[in-house]
C-alpha cells in the first residue's frame, strides 16, 4: 500500500492484509483499533478472520459509529504521548461512558487501568486495575506460555508475552479471568477486557471471539433484552479471585 505521497507504508510490509470472513461471528459489526503505535494491524486481521469490519483509529472522528475498540500493544509511555498529540484521549474515555466496548492488550492493558505502580505514565481510568509496567522484566525476558482462561472452552489458550504486564491489584467487580505464576493477566469489568499477551500475535481466535460476544451483550442490553442487574456478582466466573487476594 502506499500514502498519499507515494511513500510505501512500512507496516503493510510486515504485517498482513486483513481478508474480512462474513460468516464470522463479528459480521455486521464495525470495530476500531487505535493506530497510533504498536500492533494493530494483526487486530485487525484477527478481528476481520471472524467477521468484523475494521477501522483504524488515529482521531476523534474516527470514533463514529464503533461498536468497540481495541487497543493494542506498543509502548505504554510512548501510547499515552501520541494520544495526547492526537488528542484522542478525552474522546476514548466518551466512547467507553457512552457504551463503547474497549480490548486492551498488553500496554492496552495499562492505558485502560485506573492507575499504575509507578504512577506513570496516566492512564484513562476505564478499569478498576492497576497496572504494573515490565512485571515479567525486559525483552530477553519475554515468554510463551499455556493459560486456562475462566469461560473459555477447547483447552488453554498459548499466550506470548513480550515485556508484559500484570494487574497488580484489582476491583472487587473486576472478573479475574486467567493468572500466571500469582499474578492477574486476563480479567474484564463490565464493558472492558485486558490481556497481559498478545492473542493477535497467535492463530487463536477466542479472545477476540469473547470481546466480540461482550460487544453483542452490550447491544442487546442497550435495546432492553439481557439487562444485567446493578451493582457487580462476585458469583461470576473468576471473580472470587479478585475479590480473596488481588486487591
Amino acid at each position: 500500500m502506499t500514502t498519499a505521497s507515494g511513500k510505501q507504508r512500512l507496516d503493510w510490509i510486515l504485517s498482513p492484509e486483513p481478508a474480512l470472513d462474513l460468516r464470522g461471528p463479528g459480521a455486521g459489526l464495525v470495530v476500531g483499533v487505535l493506530a497510533l503505535q504498536g500492533d494493530f494491524r494483526e487486530h485487525r486481521v484477527m478481528l476481520e478472520k471472524l467477521g468484523a469490519r475494521t477501522r483504524e483509529v488515529r482521531k476523534a472522528a474516527d470514533l463514529a459509529g464503533l461498536d468497540g475498540l481495541v487497543i493494542p500493544g506498543g509502548e505504554s509511555t510512548t501510547m499515552h504521548k501520541l494520544m495526547a498529540a492526537y488528542d484522542i484521549a478525552e474522546p476514548v474515555k466518551a466512547f467507553a461512558a457512552g457504551g463503547g466496548v474497549i480490548y486492551g492488550t498488553c500496554a492496552g492493558l495499562i492505558t485502560v487501568a485506573r492507575g499504575t505502580v509507578e504512577g506513570r505514565p496516566p492512564t484513562l481510568g476505564l478499569m478498576d486495575i492497576v497496572a504494573r509496567r515490565n512485571a515479567f522484566g525486559r525483552q530477553v525476558r519475554s515468554f510463551e506460555a499455556d493459560l486456562t482462561v475462566a469461560g473459555l472452552e477447547d483447552g488453554p489458550v498459548h499466550a506470548v508475552f513480550i515485556r508484559a504486564p500484570w494487574v497488580e491489584s484489582a476491583g472487587p467487580c473486576v472478573d479475574v479471568l486467567a493468572t500466571w505464576d500469582g499474578h492477574i493477566v486476563a480479567a474484564r469489568e463490565d464493558a472492558v477486557l485486558v490481556t497481559a499477551f498478545h492473542p493477535e500475535l497467535t492463530d487463536d481466535t477466542r479472545l477476540h471471539e469473547l470481546f466480540i460476544t461482550m460487544i453483542r451483550r452490550r447491544q442487546g442490553a442497550a435495546a432492553g433484552a439481557d439487562e444485567a442487574p446493578a451493582g457487580c456478582d462476585a458469583g461470576e466466573p473468576g471473580r472470587a479471585a479478585a475479590a480473596a487476594g488481588h486487591r
